[in-house]
């Protein structure tokens, strides 16, 4: 079964909603607007609860099978981000500094695509719970949404959701059980030193000669101290020090990422930092203070309902088209904050040729957004099929 008939004719629109979307693109949970859309549509389309303000802008709407039965999740993040847009479109971003270039708008429209569907055909039993989520890039929506309750309050029992990727053949759908995405820290280090003439080294304890000390020491973390066939990045991505060429400073200032998938290699690294800093600051006459900060945690598919997902996926694009075998990636997600609550399962869903994601020049493409839709709707019918 390809695209679901009834989707593929609504097409059109929703490439309508989707451009509207990325022309008014909003930041963490300040989507306001973007919400109002998402509940105006959904109560044209006849859902059975509409919830808003849950973690500020997010919504939950609900619809009912034909049946009693479980409740299933679908979810889509709305946010965009903090960037100034250069692709020229007619619908290009109308709020300067911000952008849709992630595919959120896309993610919305496609949610929407299956939650009009849904609403007419009611060929399920049960519920379907429709998450719309803001603050995805920055802020941890999905966390916030989990913590107000959404879980138990709609009795959700498993959750899907989707990310589009661009470089990947149109309509394709790739996955994995297990770990799909890594857990996300960043880190700074703020090194306080005796600045002083240039000339004169020897009467300042130099935090730019600490600060390359502790960046060198850093390395050894992942080629010393963790085991080379796991998965981890220890990235330090700024060092801003000094002011002149014959001026020593006071200080130096150290940022950086860390991405790991099991919790003991994250406590190692944090562990290790710590470590590292201390004795770095010690060697060099310097003091200095590590702020660590954890983020999202690792996105973790359930291998059942993956494996149910896929199938799905290949019922809408053809066995040739998914890969539930594609291994790991190093970015990182907030739906594993859903997924640490309910069992369920995320995937990439292909774009074909483009921007990529984050970059200024990206934009979704209007001819996947039927597949995700149709995708959403066929997890729901088969999930909780009518008896």
């Amino acid at each position: 079964m390809p695209v679901l008939n009834r989707i593929a004719a609504y097409a059109p629109e929703m490439a309508e909603w989707r451009q509207h979307l990325h022309a008014h693109p909003e930041l963490t949970f300040e989507c306001h607007e973007t919400a109002a859309f998402v509940a105006a549509r959904l109560g044209e389309f006849g859902v059975d609860e509409l919830h808003e303000g849950i973690a500020k802008t997010g919504i939950v709407a609900i619809i009912n099978g034909r049946t009693p039965g479980p409740t299933i999740g679908l979810r889509a993040d709305m946010d965009a981000l903090p960037l100034t847009e250069i692709t020229g479109l007619p619908y290009a971003s109308q709020n300067p500094g911000k952008m849709h270039a992630c595919g959120h708008d896309g993610h919305t429209t496609m949610l929407l695509g299956a939650a009009r569907y849904l609403a007419e055909t009611r060929n399920f039993a049960g519920r379907v719970a429709l998450i719309f989520q803001p603050a995805e890039e920055n802020g941890g929506g999905a966390n916030v949404m989990v913590a107000e309750g959404i879980m138990d309050r709609f009795d959700i029992s498993q959750v899907y959701g989707i990310h589009n990727t661009p470089g990947q053949a149109e309509g394709s759908f790739h996955t994995c059980p297990g770990p799909l995405m890594a857990a996300v820290d960043s880190f700074e280090v703020h090194v306080q030193g005796r600045g002083g003439h240039g000339a004169y080294p020897h009467e300042t304890a130099d935090p730019v000669v600490a600060a390359v000390g502790i960046v060198t020491a850093l390395q050894t973390i992942v080629s010393r101290n963790h085991m080379p066939l796991d998965d981890l990045v220890v990235s330090v991505t700024q060092i801003h020090a000094g002011s002149a060429d014959n001026i020593i400073p006071d200080t130096a200032w150290i940022n950086g990422t860390v991405r790991t998938f099991r919790p003991e290699v994250r406590a190692m690294v944090r562990k290790r930092i710590a470590e590292i800093v201390a004795g770095q600051a010690a060697a060099y006459d310097v003091t200095a203070r590590l702020d660590y900060h954890e983020g999202y945690p690792a996105t973790v598919n359930d291998p059942a309902r993956t494996e149910f997902a896929a199938d799905v996926a290949r019922e809408v694009a053809g066995a040739a088209a998914v890969n539930d075998a594609a291994g790991r990636e190093m970015g990182a997600e907030d739906f594993s904050y859903m997924l640490e609550a309910r069992p369920g399962a995320y995937l990439f869903l292909g774009q074909g040729p483009g921007a990529g994601l984050h970059h200024p020049a990206y934009n979704f493409n209007d001819a996947v957004a039927p597949v995700g839709a149709s995708f959403f709707a066929r997890l729901v019918e088969r999930a909780q099929p009518l008896a």
